[in-house]
């Protein structure tokens, strides 16, 4: 499968289709620095851009490509190259995006066999990869030290976003009780989604009014410690 991409092109596309899913975040941004939006952006477009490949289609096989791709762009970030315009916003940082990369297949895991839709279906493989998100977000965003509480709130988003995939396809929602906000997310942007995505799995088929997009959003961004 050919993954080439114009680097002459920008993020802007990618991160469209981000704020298309998840409008909330217009109204999450007032409680992240101005300086730190577009970084915001790029890192949850990019987790976007993964957990569709891991989980998106009811035939795996293309997405397994798309992630093979990824693995090979993650491991060229960690060497200075890029060429996902997303790469232009997030490889500068000095993240740990090898390790990111060869999480990958731990991501894929969260999808479970094909018929495998209950509660914590590949939960225990997906805590790795959650312990690759949590450490690049702990460099991304002048995260606390990460901990058990860390990596747990990434695995609740995680989660919460697959079944909220599932559910866009008319599938029924499995799993909401794995999907909390943790108490103590690593940084303000993961305890933010944390929380829109707790709020998102009570009415999946329709986004967050402001008001209460707003107020999940504070509440996301305080509960960190």
């Amino acid at each position: 499968m050919s993954m080439d991409i114009d680097v002459r092109d920008d993020a802007a596309s990618f991160v469209a289709k981000w704020r298309a899913r998840w409008p909330e975040w217009e109204f999450g941004m007032v409680f992240v620095p101005a300086a730190s939006r577009p970084r915001v952006e790029a890192w949850l477009t990019l987790l976007q851009e993964l957990t569709d490949a891991a989980w998106g289609g009811a035939d795996p096989t293309p997405g397994l490509a798309k992630l093979a791709w990824w693995q090979e762009e993650l491991v060229g970030w960690s060497k200075g190259a890029r060429r996902h315009p997303l790469g232009a916003l997030l490889q500068p940082v000095a993240a740990p995006w090898q390790a990111l990369g060869r999480a990958l297949p731990d991501l894929r895991a969260l999808r479970g066999g094909e018929g495998e839709t209950g509660p914590g279906t590949g939960a225990a493989a997906g805590q790795a990869f959650a312990a690759a998100v949590a450490d690049c977000e702990a460099v991304l965003f002048d995260g606390r030290d990460v901990d058990m509480d860390a990596r747990a709130a990434v695995l609740a988003s995680l989660l919460g976003e697959r079944a909220l995939l599932r559910a866009a396809s008319m599938d029924a929602i499995e799993g909401v009780d794995d999907a909390s906000v943790a108490t103590h997310p690593g940084s303000a942007p993961r305890g933010i989604q944390a929380a829109l995505v707790t709020a998102r799995l009570q009415r999946p088929q329709r986004p967050l009014r402001p008001l209460g997009a707003l107020f999940t959003a504070w509440r996301g961004a305080r509960s960190v410690a």
